[in-house]
């Protein structure tokens, strides 16, 4: 087995793992770093996304504004120590992009434009029109290239961490073209592998969002925590779940029914004043505008269509002028995969799964709880969204958390010294690899990937989708056990070595299936509604018994056990999420 040695070990490349690659650079030259990712960087998930990062930057904004909006629009759920810090580092995150050449758009004073998000009082997403997420992540690669300790390792599939007496030194990886294992043997590792939205059926996440950093985690002892909060974008373009940004609705979109009405004014939605109540509707936060179709499918108000139900998002309005200069991907986008011009038409959308805000547990400092693991981005959950994330802040996120994971890293790795136990690691290589190689060996397996993945979308949508209740909770937990059990029984049509997607799709099951099982049993153990976890059975929030983070621990044979953990209040206490409007 080949085997790189190397001081830092960061597992994905796209917008978190390159801030934190670039983190480490310049937190120290000297140190070696092995930059690990299943996709050439440019193919990370961060380049789709469109609307915009949120940071405080116009005089008619506050941190203090900021700080209250995410923790109400979070439910509380939110550890407002890392809030804090959160929104007074982003600022200068957002102007250090700037410097490295990011391209927001400008007023025509040539101040930086921003742009209203749902769920926030005050204008303060930056934005590079409709393509925010693909000039950061350019941004962010091009400035890692004049680093010469960053080295790359695209097209590298990540299987297992490697764990020597409780401590992280490294990972097992499979390279894609020629099939070969490697051991990348460091003194801390870094996971920003994004999220796992593909757990789901209709999702705005590409083929890459499978959880395999979150499983790894998981399966190496560390706990995935709040897994049930899982967020429904409400304009997502039916059948192929491809995003239309909330940007459309922050430029003045309107969404309408059946009847041409606008049905968010039925609903408490917000955000309260400052804003005129005419254009809180659409910029409500997204678990109310989600849960809002719901119940206007309920009412039989909704649109049927050949991709199921859908409602209409109304941008006609805005003019070709506006649309051309802010939401070009967006015409682009429902032309070609719905055949509606915004300039011209309504365009069909309907929710879709879209963020977890639950991951990898992690500390203010991107710490995990084993010693040399740290995680940032998607895949973990520090906790700045709660139960609910607002629109703009995961892309701060990443960058926010991402350096602090890289320069956090640093300072543990000056206090490693000589590290011993190699050949323990390379033992637990070792046996990583043949467990990737019996896949081969298998002869009599009647489970197929795509079918076991079909199982576990529909079990999650159809159970654990925008409404829970007791029921249909226990019966998404009886069947995603039993895609697990039927999981081992899966057989590799494909035995060749160079690039076999059947190995790394069946690899990808594993993980989309621990992470799924996290997310059926902490929504059936949280007997409440609070933010993305809607019960129909427990609708009150239920702050005396869980105003805390679920912690899911990982059991090899069977449902993962639950415990939890306190949420840290500093300054804003508990109070009803109450916006302008009806109640719904």
């Amino acid at each position: 087995m080949k085997v790189v040695n190397t001081d830092i070990v960061i597992i994905g490349a796209g917008g978190a793992g390159l801030r934190a690659a670039i983190a480490v650079a310049e937190a120290d030259p000297t140190l070696n770093i092995a930059l690990v990712s299943k996709v050439y960087p440019m193919r990370s998930h961060t380049c789709a996304a469109e609307g915009g990062a949120a940071g405080v930057v116009k005089e008619s904004d506050s941190l203090d504004y900021h700080f209250n909006d995410t923790v109400s629009g979070g439910d509380w759920l939110t550890d407002q120590d890392a809030v804090e810090l959160f929104v007074n580092e982003i600022p200068k995150e957002l102007t250090q992009l700037e410097h490295w050449g990011c391209p927001w758009s400008r007023e025509d004073t040539g101040k930086v434009a921003v742009r209203p998000f749902g769920g926030m009082k005050i204008m303060r997403t930056w934005y590079a029109a409709d393509k925010t997420g693909f000039h950061m992540l350019h941004t962010l690669f091009q400035t890692s290239l004049k680093y010469s300790s960053i080295r790359r390792f695209d097209e590298f599939y990540t299987t297992d961490l490697m764990i020597d007496d409780g401590v992280c030194r490294g990972c097992t990886a499979i390279e894609m073209r020629s099939g070969e294992m490697t051991l990348f043997l460091g003194k801390t590792v870094i996971i920003c592998s994004g999220g796992a939205g593909r757990i789901f059926p209709f999702t705005t996440n590409g083929a890459i969002k499978t959880g395999d950093g979150m499983a790894m985690a998981y399966r190496a002892g560390v706990p995935l925590k709040d897994m049930e909060f899982v967020q429904y974008h409400p304009t997502g373009l039916p059948g192929s779940g491809i995003l239309l940004t909330e940007g459309c609705r922050g430029e003045g979109g309107l969404l309408v029914n059946k009847d041409g009405y606008r049905y968010l004014q039925d609903y408490d939605l917000g955000p309260p004043d400052p804003w005129p109540r005419l254009k809180a509707m659409e910029l409500g936060p997204r678990d109310r505008l989600s849960q809002a179709f719901y119940h206007e499918q309920k009412k039989g108000r909704t649109i049927p269509s050949k991709w199921g139900d859908v409602v209409h998002l109304d941008m006609r309005h805005l003019g070709e002028k506006k649309i051309n200069e802010r939401l070009p991907l967006v015409r682009d986008l429902s032309r070609s995969y719905v055949g509606a011009d915004p300039v011209t038409d309504l365009v069909p959308v309907r929710p879709v799964v879209h963020y977890m805000m639950g991951g990898i547990h992690t500390d203010i400092n991107a710490a995990t709880p084993m010693s040399g693991l740290y995680a940032a981005g998607e895949c973990a959950c520090v906790s700045i969204n709660g139960a609910n994330r607002l629109g703009s802040n995961s892309l701060g996120e990443l960058l926010v958390f991402g350096a602090r994971a890289g320069r956090h890293a640093v300072e543990y790795v000056k206090t490693v010294g000589t590290l011993e136990g190699d050949a323990r690691i390379e033992k637990q290589a070792g046996d990583a690899e043949s467990r990737i190689k019996s896949l081969f060996k298998r002869t009599g397996g009647k489970q197929r990937v795509a079918a076991l993945r079909r199982d576990m979308n529909m079990t999650l949508e159809e159970g654990c989708g925008i409404y829970r209740d007791e029921n249909s909770l226990i019966d998404t937990c009886t069947r995603i056990a039993d895609v697990r059990a039927r999981y081992r029984d899966v057989r590799l049509e494909d035995k060749s070595n160079v690039y076999n997607t059947d190995l790394y799709q069946t690899l990808e099951l594993g993980a989309m299936i621990e992470v799924a099982q996290t997310v059926a049993i902490s929504a059936l153990q949280r007997k409440e509604s609070r933010g993305a976890h809607q019960r129909l059975d427990f609708t009150a929030r239920d702050d005396e018994n869980y105003l805390k983070h679920t912690m899911a621990f990982y059991n090899p044979n069977g449902d993962p056990r639950i415990d939890y953990a306190d949420v840290t209040i500093t300054k804003s206490q508990p109070a009803a999420r109450v916006y302008g409007g009806a109640a719904a």
